[in-house]
């Protein structure tokens, strides 16, 4: 396997990325996309880890936090060391019933990465990213939430999914003008 930066970082992850948008659904869209039970997530951690791939991505939206719940169960029952598995998760989408229960603002940040450790059973999250773009909330909102997050030791490094090119330059150039956590990679689709 070969390994590569995370952006201009020192972290080192694997060129192949486990995702894990098919563990734990049961209905609906999830049901659809796929429905691997913790067994069957073992194997699959378990055959990508003894390849050489240390990267590994989930989402709080993926069966409802279901999918977090079953990779951190998995790199618990295979007893993978905390820090040879690089773990990435996302925030953005409907998480709960209220208006508050989605999108990047600092509220629903700081409460789902609270969720997503406590589903994964991690103390970090190395790979946190914004799975969307939120055009309620000020891209300054969602980044200082973020930099909190890596200065209390919750989050290593931040990054962004599914947003656009002037979206992205926007958020670096605020960042940088405010000396918080760089943005380190983009996952786009």
């Amino acid at each position: 396997m070969r390994y590569r930066t995370l952006g201009p970082s020192g972290l080192l992850v694997s060129e192949l990325c486990l995702g894990t948008m098919t563990f734990g659904g049961s209905e609906g869209l999830w049901g659809q996309i796929g429905q691997l039970r913790q067994d069957e997530a073992d194997m699959l951690v378990k055959a990508a880890f003894e390849a050489g791939i240390n990267f590994i991505d989930t989402a709080n939206v993926y069966a409802g936090g279901e999918s977090e719940r079953i990779l951190g169960q998995a790199i618990r029952n295979l007893g993978i060391p905390r820090d040879e598995v690089v773990v990435a998760t996302k925030v953005m989408g409907v998480m709960g019933e209220g208006p508050n229960a989605r999108g990047a603002s600092r509220a629903h940040i700081m409460a789902q990465a609270r969720a997503s450790l406590e589903r994964l059973q991690m103390d970090h999250i190395d790979l946190y990213q914004i799975h969307g773009f939120d055009p309620l909330t000020p891209i300054t909102e969602t980044l200082e939430a973020l930099d909190t997050l890596v200065r209390q030791g919750h989050l290593r490094y931040i990054g962004l999914s599914n947003w656009a090119a002037w979206q992205i330059v926007k958020a670096i150039g605020i960042a940088d003008a405010r000396k918080l956590a760089p943005i380190l990679s983009l996952q786009a689709y």
